[in-house]
């Protein structure tokens, strides 16, 4: 695992080994499995909704809480599970969401012979929690290594976790090509089950015996206000975007938010350290990490969107299967943009990592709208995406890290993370939504992609001046 991640220069680790001792046997390896992992199962959603709808015999918009289910369980799970970062209970939290993903993709096998659409979207949240466990395995791994492989670790597991989620939508609409909803959610079941096993057996305790403390009315009002956001989001489309449920709901989730961050300031034990969030360093990582996720999840949506639409002058009309596989230079490409963020860093300095990402992704969606006739040409932009995905979600990570407290690691990822998710299910809803505004088809396709790569530029421009910031403060 040496040669994975982006170098960085040597971080301390404050409370982590003692110099000379060992990294353990694989544990590396288990670490980057379970980050794969949990992001393949959290990814059996999108590939498998048309199939939920043949099956289930619901409608379009009912079968993508398939989907979202997932989603919003590991939105709100993250800031929880990540206070248990640090202290005795972090492999026990660790062993528990594995087995709980690993229960959910049971339940939703069994769903499937049972046709009930309700177990299938419990099952779905289930699987969701296994996205809030990236934190605990970078703390794991900052705990666990010395010097620049810290640094090599947790640009490993970021890049990971985007990686699996691309590799998960190719690999699960083949199974479900070959065997059907149970086939693809059996699959989960055995991976999950692989990580679980390697999980209990290499990864240690934490070096500490302090329980993690849980502001809960902080996590319960926390959970309400972001349900309320993405309802709003993700259902506005169906709902219409100035229905009263949509405006309701998204009224209680702004305000709900709003309350919530003052409540958060004011407590001792917050659920998340809002003030170290925009500290010098760690503030461009937030800033990108919402702008990457709405990114990244626009262009996934609207080129499965381009490969599958088979209407007059749009769409190039292929298989399921061919809109899966279209990702899959995105995540090879992921890898090999970790390795290019480790170059540049090396020769260049760590102020150009975040703007060269996000121009990264922004030429890719910039390239969708211009060249989109031929699916040649949609998996040679997705392989460029994952150039720039790689290259950004490594970075994000490997910045952070020397700014953060050695006991905060797992809180400030975990709201990463969270800033993250809020990106994808803005992304996923509103590249469509945008694309209908504009009229649909051709036309709607190509607005909707140049309107949201100007959102790359505010990523560019705030990361510069985020710098800036860092470097006048240091």
């Amino acid at each position: 695992m040496d040669n994975q991640g982006a170098a960085v220069p040597p971080v301390e680790v404050r409370g982590a080994q003692a110099p000379g001792h060992e990294t353990r046997p694989l544990l590396l390896t288990t670490l980057a499995l379970l980050t794969t992992i949990t992001a393949i199962t959290s990814s059996l959603g999108a590939p498998l909704v048309p199939s939920v709808v043949e099956h289930f015999d619901v409608r379009l918009t009912t079968a993508q809480w398939s989907l979202t289910a997932a989603l919003l369980a590991g939105a709100v799970s993250t800031p929880v599970v990540g206070r248990f970062a640090a202290g005795r209970v972090r492999r026990p939290t660790i062993l528990a969401g594995l087995a709980t993903v690993l229960a959910g993709t049971v339940l939703a096998a069994v769903s499937v012979p049972l046709g009930v659409f309700g177990v299938l979207v419990a099952a779905r949240a289930l699987q969701g929690i296994g996205m809030s466990l990236l934190p605990l395995a970078m703390a794991v791994a900052r705990d666990e290594t010395t010097g620049e492989r810290t640094s090599r670790a947790i640009a490993l597991l970021s890049v990971t976790m985007v990686a699996g989620a691309g590799l998960g939508y190719p690999l699960t609409a083949l199974m479900a090509e070959l065997g059907g909803l149970v086939a693809a959610y059996l699959l989960g079941a055995v991976l999950t089950g692989l990580s679980l096993v390697m999980a209990w057996r290499f990864v240690p305790p934490a070096p500490g015996t302090e329980r993690g403390r849980v502001d809960w009315v902080g996590a319960a009002w926390l959970t309400v206000a972001m349900l309320a956001t993405l309802l709003a989001i993700s259902e506005g489309e169906v709902w219409g975007w100035t229905s009263a449920r949509t405006v309701g709901l998204g009224a209680v989730g702004v305000l709900g938010l709003a309350g919530w961050t003052a409540y958060t300031l004011r407590s001792r034990f917050p659920l998340v350290d809002l003030r170290l969030a925009v500290r010098p360093g760690i503030a461009a990582p937030n800033l990108v990490a919402v702008i990457a996720g709405l990114g990244m999840y626009s262009l996934l949506t609207l080129v499965v969107v381009l490969v599958r639409a088979d209407s007059p002058g749009f769409g190039l009309g292929e298989s399921v299967l061919a809109a899966g596989m279209v990702l899959v230079p995105y995540s090879l490409m992921s890898v090999l943009g970790n390795q290019l963020a480790r170059l540049v860093l090396a020769r260049v300095g760590r102020h150009v990592l975040l703007p060269a990402g996000s121009l990264m992704f922004m030429s890719a969606t910039l390239a969708l709208a211009v060249w989109h006739d031929h699916l040649w040409q949609a998996l040679a932009v997705m392989a460029l995406g994952g150039l720039g995905s790689g290259f950004t979600f490594s970075s994000l990570a490997v910045l952070m890290v020397p700014h953060v407290p050695a006991a905060e690691t797992g809180s400030a990822m975990a709201f990463n993370q969270v800033l993250r998710y809020l990106g994808f299910t803005a992304g996923s809803a509103v590249s469509v939504a945008l694309m209908a505004a504009y009229g649909g088809g051709a036309t709607g396709f190509e607005r909707a992609l140049i309107t949201l790569s100007a959102v790359w530029l505010v990523a560019i421009v705030g990361a510069v001046v985020l710098d800036r910031r860092t470097a006048t403060t240091g």
